[in-house]
């Protein structure tokens, strides 16, 4: 029977291939999403999906996990974990909505290993190092992903200033401080965006 399931899903997979190419514009076809999601539960051996978060979410843990997020994991999921980013949408599959039922229903163990190990075949990068400040870096993450659904405004406008800024955005907040003092009488241009740096230091 698994075998029979396993040559149909193929088969599906296949033919959406065939049909609708290798562009990450297109969302995944269900037999993809299916397979991806039985691939991802699988590569997280039980133990670490039975793992409860070790942190307790203290207030310097939690904001230790904003400025993280914002630093490390806007780009691609947006400072409101909505992955409404030019980067996160132009993945495949493309940055999950962080706060819905589909990543909020995972065990703190699954989260975990995601941010560690990450997601082969994704834009899911392998951030854990195996040191112990790596894992509590992450744990604290998986606090800070619990708290998206009810991020508030004040919340969202903190992380703005923490995402990560090219020169030219440096350049630009510059140029604007000094127009508004009176130093410049020329408005700042638009900044180019930049890659975040590594996720531990």
């Amino acid at each position: 029977m698994l075998v029979v399931l396993a040559a149909v899903l193929a088969g599906a997979v296949g033919y959406s291939i065939l049909s609708r190419g290798l562009s990450t514009r297109t969302d995944p076809s269900p037999a993809e999403i299916m397979i991806a999601r039985t691939m991802r539960r699988l590569a997280t051996p039980s133990a670490v999906r039975a793992q409860n978060n070790p942190l307790a979410p203290t207030a310097a843990v939690l904001a230790d996990g904003l400025g993280h997020f914002a630093d490390h994991c806007a780009s691609c999921h947006a400072n409101d974990g909505s992955g409404q980013t030019a980067l996160g949408q132009n993945l495949f599959p493309k940055a999950p909505d962080m706060r819905a039922p589909d990543t909020q229903s995972l065990s703190d163990g699954e989260l975990f290993a995601i941010i560690e190990n990450g997601i082969r075949l994704t834009g899911m990068p392998a951030w854990g190092d195996g040191t112990e400040a790596s894992a509590a870096g992450s744990w604290g993450l998986v606090h800070f992903i619990r708290r998206l659904p009810g991020l508030t405004p004040d919340e969202v406008t903190r992380m703005e200033a923490l995402n990560p800024k090219s020169p030219d955005q440096f350049r630009q907040e510059d140029e604007m401080r000094r127009f508004l003092a009176g130093e410049s009488d020329a408005a700042p241009a638009p900044a180019a965006t930049s890659p975040a740096k590594p996720h531990h230091e």
